[in-house]
Formats: C-alpha cells, structure tokens, sequence
C-alpha cells in the first residue's frame, strides 16, 4: 500500500471542521478516484495528504496519513515531493510570465542532484507523452490554452519521477475530447511507468473509467467506496450523493 489514510480530521483556522473521519487507501500501481460535488472536501482531503492544509491555516487534528508504510502525517510538502508524493493543485496554477519548457523544469527542483543531461532526459520524456506542449515549449504558460495548461501542470509534477500524484479535478474548465485526452495520457502513465494517482474529480463518468477503486465523500466523510466498475453501476448514488455530476461533465 503506497498510502494509507486513517480516521483524518481538518480543522480550518482552529474551528471549522473541513474533513472528518476521512479513511481511504491507494494501493502501489493504482489509479483511485476521491468523488464528491463541490464542497465534499475532496481538496483538503488531498491537501492534508500532501502536506499543504497548513498553508490555508489548516490543520490535521485527528487521525494519521502513512506513505509507503511511514507516518507522514505533519511531514512538510518538499519533504513529500522529494520522497515522490506530489500534488497537482485545482486550477493548474502555470508560471504564466515563463515558458512551457521553464514551467516543466521547475519540478525537477524536488530532485536533489540532477544533470543537465539527466533533465534534458526528463523533458523528452515528458514531451513524448505530451507532443503538443513540446510545439509550445517557447511560449509563455499564461498564453497556452486551458488543456495545456493542464498537461503542464502534470508535466511539472511527472519531471521528479513522483510514485504517487495527487491530481486536484483536473477536468475542471476543460472541453470533453481535452479531459479524455488528458485521463487516457494518466492510465498510460499508471500502466506502463507504474504511476500511482489519486483523483480528486467531480467529471465522475470518465474518473470511474480510468480508476481501479472510487470513494464518495460528502460534507466532508466518504460515505461510500468500491471498485470504480462497480461504483459506475450505481444511477442512485450518482444522483443523491453527486448531485447528477456525471451528466454535467
């Protein structure tokens, strides 16, 4: 098991309580989906896992998070990112003043000790599983469309060789044929590199079509989980617990 969360609970700023009694596991290898609407807590949830509640005033004040079978619960995020759990956050966040190339290159900074030659590797690599961001590699981040954006901000996290990547509703704003493109590039990743993720993702349709397991949250607790097949057969929990997300995309 590369992630094991147990019995988490987050309080904002001392007294709002985010996420609670929030348990779920990624197995080494997986692809598992975190569902819920808007507000469910899909986001702290993977903010508390990697480290970055703190910075909105947040705080784990129950339970524990292990990754690859240590207790990381309070670990700081460079920490994380430099052991291979990192997060891409909601809204892509590109530097939008440096280039494609530029913004790819700012991941490496989570691995100590790396050639020029070794990035220069690592940028092909990323670039064979994104052609189009290499025909942009000079042009600005702020002037790339929404789905480039996007396979940036992947791009950037993929470059530290991660073993697990949290991925923050990484369909959220995009056009349908860009989403699959995007989730189909993440399952090549988990199966042939071995890429382990964790979905955060209202677009529940095509999030159980690539995951292995789902869990549902709502206010804050997960309320259901399962594998992804299953989950996807259940019209009744899309409509009461997802709010008829599915056909929204």
């Amino acid at each position: 098991m590369i992630l094991q969360v147990d019995d988490i609970e987050v309080l904002y700023e001392q007294v709002i309580l985010a996420v609670r009694n929030v348990s779920l596991a990624v197995g080494e290898g997986q692809v598992v989906a975190l569902l819920g609407a808007n507000g469910a807590g899909k986001s702290t949830s993977l903010k508390a896992i990697a480290g970055l509640v703190r910075a909105e005033r947040g705080e784990v004040v129950r339970g524990r998070i292990l990754y690859q079978g240590e207790e990381v619960t309070r670990r700081a995020p460079q920490a994380l990112a430099a052991r291979g759990l990192v997060q891409v956050l909601e809204g892509r966040h590109c530097f939008a003043h440096l280039s494609v190339e530029e913004n790819l290159l700012a991941g490496a900074f989570a691995r100590p000790r790396v050639s020029r030659a070794q990035l220069r590797e690592e940028l092909e690599r990323i670039y064979a599983w994104f052609p189009r961001l290499k025909t942009r590699r000079r042009s600005l981040a702020g002037y790339t469309s929404g789905g480039e954006q996007q396979m940036v901000a992947i791009g950037r996290a993929l470059i530290s060789r991660p073993r697990l990547v949290l991925l923050d509703e990484p369909s959220m704003g995009l056009a349908p044929q860009i989403v699959e493109e995007i989730f189909e590039i993440v399952a090549a990743l988990n199966r042939e590199e071995g890429v382990s993720f964790l979905i955060a993702e209202q677009n529940i349709e095509v999030a159980l079509r690539h995951a292995h397991h789902a869990y549902v949250l709502e206010s804050g607790r997960v309320v259901d989980q399962g594998p992804a097949q299953e989950i996807a057969r259940r019209e009744d929990l899309h409509a009461f617990y997802l709010g008829g997300q599915a056909a929204q995309g």
